[in-house]
């Protein structure tokens, strides 16, 4: 059935003022449903051509007033078609709360969505960090572009989710995206936080998802060998771009310091104890919680390497994370390491560098800022692992010397 969409503008006379002029009105129709707002402007009836709707004369004020008459006229209709492409619906009283900025309650996923980021933004610099903004966009980002390649729609009714869509969105990320089991769960993590800011307005009544499965993949702690570790430090680098990122990859595997952590890294964190030993003091970007590390002569020799460069009290200038990946891809070439991000070294600083030669955990915990011992025992359970595997090669050697092959 055909829709019915109309615009009138109209003098109100019965509200007549003691000067004669008339409030100026606006009414919009769809099918059946009127809504009516006010354009905060007086003519005079006189002055008014009831059937085109418009001022009549010539004057500068009369002018002004049919041009803010036809622009009001336009925000209507370009609110309806954009309404109408978005949900596939729109009410007289919709388009009028958005034209007059009513508060209202958000009805589509990307527009929620797009109220929360602001908010959260705003919070930036006080209680919330600039990367977990980032990360909010980017999660935006991923279901704009599902709801416009699935559904062929600019944004989605909260009230039409459902488990076909979840379903749906987790296959395009797994698939189109092609992210992996740890990012996809974040994403998923994002989009149930939606719903339920939709619930607690009372947008949607229910939980649309609620036999949804993650298929969730174990997390994969990765961290390099020792003999990939020592290729790393020995291997000949003529770029010096390349050999910088190889030399920060390097100073975080005998520091722990995620990406973050040495971006900020400053001779304020450097600090002298009585024994002569230096160590790393400073709070952890993403958590807040202080770190202690003892800095090694490893890494101590990379401050001294950059010394002549620095500009300010930053220890090192390190570029993008653009860069950074980039530039670890060159580094795995020339040294034979597959798949190298930046934050296998801090990995790696907790199995390889520590645990494997016996610091305790609670020290590890300390120097790592972890906020929970959960956290650090985590990298137990990988250094365990490895002395199993370990110790399976062993035997097997073993074997093999006891009952050789005839």
């Amino acid at each position: 059935m055909r829709s019915t969409f109309k615009i009138l503008f109209y003098l109100n006379t019965s509200k007549r003022k003691k000067s004669g002029l008339c409030p100026l009105m606006g009414r919009i129709s769809i099918d059946g449903g009127v809504a009516q707002f006010s354009l905060r402007e007086d003519v005079h009836p006189d002055c008014w051509d009831a059937k085109k709707g418009r001022a009549t004369g010539r004057t500068s004020e009369q002018i002004a007033l049919n041009r803010k008459i036809e622009q009001m006229q336009q925000n209507i209709r370009n609110i309806h078609a954009r309404i109408v492409e978005t949900t596939g619906y729109v009410t007289a009283e919709q388009i009028k709360n958005e034209l007059t900025g009513v508060t209202r309650k958000a009805e589509n996923l990307l527009e929620l969505f797009k109220e929360h980021n602001l908010e959260y933004k705003k919070r930036v610099g006080i209680d919330r960090k600039e990367t977990s903004y980032n990360t909010y966009e980017n999660s935006y980002n991923h279901l704009s572009r599902f709801i416009s390649a699935k559904y062929s729609l600019q944004d989605y009714p909260l009230k039409e989710l459902d488990m076909s869509f979840i379903d749906s969105y987790d296959l395009y990320l797994r698939i189109d995206a092609r992210l992996s089991s740890n990012s996809l769960e974040k994403h998923i993590i994002f989009l149930k936080k939606l719903v339920v800011r939709a619930m607690n307005q009372k947008t949607i009544l229910r939980d649309p998802f609620p036999d949804y499965i993650k298929k969730k993949l174990e997390r994969k702690y990765q961290h390099i060998s020792k003999d990939e570790l020592d290729r790393l430090i020995s291997t000949h680098i003529k770029s010096k771009a390349v050999s910088f990122m190889r030399d920060m990859f390097v100073f975080a595997c005998f520091t722990g310091l995620s990406y973050s952590d040495m971006r900020q890294l400053s001779e304020k964190h450097l600090r002298k104890m009585s024994d002569g030993s230096t160590w790393i003091v400073i709070s952890r970007y993403k958590t807040g919680i202080e770190c202690n590390i003892r800095l090694l002569d490893i890494p101590a020799a990379i401050i001294e390497k950059y010394r002549s460069e620095r500009k300010d009290d930053l220890l090192f200038k390190i570029p993008g994370s653009c860069t950074v990946s980039e530039n670890l891809r060159k580094v795995e070439k020339l040294c034979g390491i597959n798949h190298l991000h930046f934050h296998m070294a801090r990995h790696t600083f907790a199995t390889l560098i520590y645990l494997t030669n016996g610091v305790s955990m609670e020290a590890l915990s300390k120097m790592m800022g972890h906020s929970s011992m959960r956290t650090t025992q985590i990298y137990a359970e990988i250094t365990n692992q490895k002395v199993c595997e370990d110790m399976k090669k062993l035997a097997k050697r073993i074997t093999t010397v006891l009952h050789p092959k005839s």
